[in-house]
């Protein structure tokens, strides 16, 4: 079965992966007045940011949370009409543990820089001298500019170490927020990337760094109110359709080929049953958005245009590499602690998140460890990681000496995200590929951000920003267009 491109003067564009950057250019291109297909591979929308169940508890595959500054991914929030489905720090507050002991990091009302010192001077988790050192470390990264060449090909624990920073304060200061930001060992993230990190959220605006953190599991924050949204907008939203191909025509336009995966949610469509009955089905449209992980986008995209130009550039995604992310999940049967998250040094635990709430739990408590650069863990069989956290846990929080352990398991997400080593930011894709109306997204596509929430978001306005410039015939109404951030 094919489905028409442009119909009644409309463009039809298909945007294929359903995670957060297919989302919101499906959502940005559907407010523009155009006609949307959404085709995602599994059987939910959300991509790497969704939850499935365990029995009564509802699980988030990964422990996400963003930043005041992420004003990209707050604005979809809004558009999806959850912002008040999250909690979001009314001033930046964070517990860091250590078995035996504790700090906090809290920022003060002064203007950005200025607003960390006080918590960087009662750091209690460093020497004074320490401390006194972090200062002339952080006022030369206000100064480093991400955007140039050079930092791009710099490991940031060679510069901190150049300015002062021992191995103690990388571990227990810097490692707090550039691991968890960036999903690679602090020694070797790229230094440009953590330079965007450091200064946007710590060293900018005061409030930059405020936490926000899901209310709601995953799946309804993302996946379903992107799909009730798409659905009010009059786009075509195909569960269980993956992509096996994208063609351009010699005409114009592109043909997506889709290969039937028997999943329920697929055939509860007429479009899908149609499909499995043909063994394949086919998508005409206007324009593509590629919102899929960066082998899927270099597999789907073609190797050249209709009149035999050059390829689609994708050889080099292969290079950026990926990172894996590993979650603990503990279900107590009595509360532990008071805290909603902390972050842990000294311990194998990174952070640590209360997701009883979210989970559905009626009773105890449900806590869940998320190991970013997590190499060492990704292949340790479950058992030995349950034993390994269960005795960390204890460490930090000495109530669950009275407690029982429910419930036990561990998540994996193998290639979580692209490593961000240094040498990747010359190997990110802009939006535009060299066919006209073939676009890409995906937090791996180059945002100026991170690997994160927020560079997705970034990325699927991206997206929809270069179909606009490629595509003449693209529907886009200026007040839409105005919402849709540079």
């Amino acid at each position: 079965m094919a489905e028409r491109g442009a119909v009644n003067g409309k463009a039809h564009v298909a945007v294929l992966g359903g995670g957060l950057a297919g989302i919101t250019a499906a959502i940005a291109l559907a407010e523009q007045g155009n006609r949307v297909t959404l085709a995602e591979a599994r059987p939910r929308l959300g991509g790497a940011t969704t939850s499935f169940t365990r029995g009564d508890l509802v699980v988030d595959n990964g422990q996400h949370v963003f930043l005041r500054c992420c004003t990209a991914y707050r604005g979809l929030l809004a558009r999806l009409g959850v912002t008040g489905s999250v909690s979001l720090q009314d001033r930046f507050d964070v517990t860091v543990l250590r078995p035996g002991g504790r700090a906090t990091l809290r920022r003060t009302g002064l203007p950005g820089p200025l607003h960390m010192g006080r918590a960087l001077a009662g750091y209690r988790h460093l020497s004074v001298s320490e401390r006194l050192r972090v200062v002339p470390a952080a006022l030369a990264m206000t100064a480093l500019n991400p955007a140039r060449p050079g930092p791009d090909g710099k490991r940031l624990g060679d510069w901190l170490a150049a300015r002062g920073q021992s191995e103690r304060a990388r571990r227990v200061l810097w490692d707090l927020f550039t691991v968890s930001s960036l999903n690679v060992a602090g020694d070797d993230a790229n230094l440009a990337l953590a330079a965007t990190v450091v200064k946007t959220a710590l060293l900018g605006a005061k409030d930059a760094a405020d936490i926000g953190i899901p209310a709601v599991p995953l799946g309804d924050l993302h996946g379903r109110a992107g799909a009730d949204l798409l659905g009010r907008l009059g786009a075509q939203v195909r569960l269980g359709a993956k992509a096996t191909a994208v063609e351009a025509l010699p005409t114009g336009g592109f043909l997506v080929r889709l290969a039937d995966r028997g999943d329920a949610a697929a055939a509860k469509s007429a479009a899908a049953k149609s499909a499995a009955a043909n063994g394949s089905d086919v998508i005409r449209a206007d324009g593509v958005v590629l919102a899929v992980p960066p082998d899927v986008a270099a597999r789907l995209a073609p190797d050249s245009t209709p009149d035999g130009q050059s390829g689609n550039g994708a050889g080099q995604w292969g290079e950026l590499g990926s990172s894996p992310i590993v979650n603990v999940h503990v279900v107590y049967d009595r509360r532990v602690t008071r805290l909603p998250f902390a972050a842990a040094v000294d311990s194998p635990v990174q952070w640590v998140f209360d997701r009883t709430g979210p989970s559905g739990l009626r009773k105890g408590q449900y806590l869940a460890v998320s190991l970013s650069a997590a190499d060492r863990y990704v292949d340790v069989p479950a058992a030995r990681l349950q034993e390994e956290f269960l005795r960390a846990l204890a460490d930090l929080f000495p109530a669950t000496a009275q407690a029982q352990v429910v419930d036990c398991f561990v998540t994996r997400e193998r290639r979580a995200t692209f490593r961000q080593e240094p040498g990747c930011e010359r190997l990110r894709p802009q939006a535009a590929t060299a066919l006209p109306g073939l676009v890409l997204a995906g937090a791996w596509t180059d945002t100026g951000w991170p690997d994160t929430m927020e560079g997705a978001v970034r990325s699927g306005l991206n997206a929809a920003r270069e179909l606009r410039r490629s595509m003449p015939g693209l529907q886009a109404r200026d007040a839409v267009t105005a919402e849709v951030p540079a």
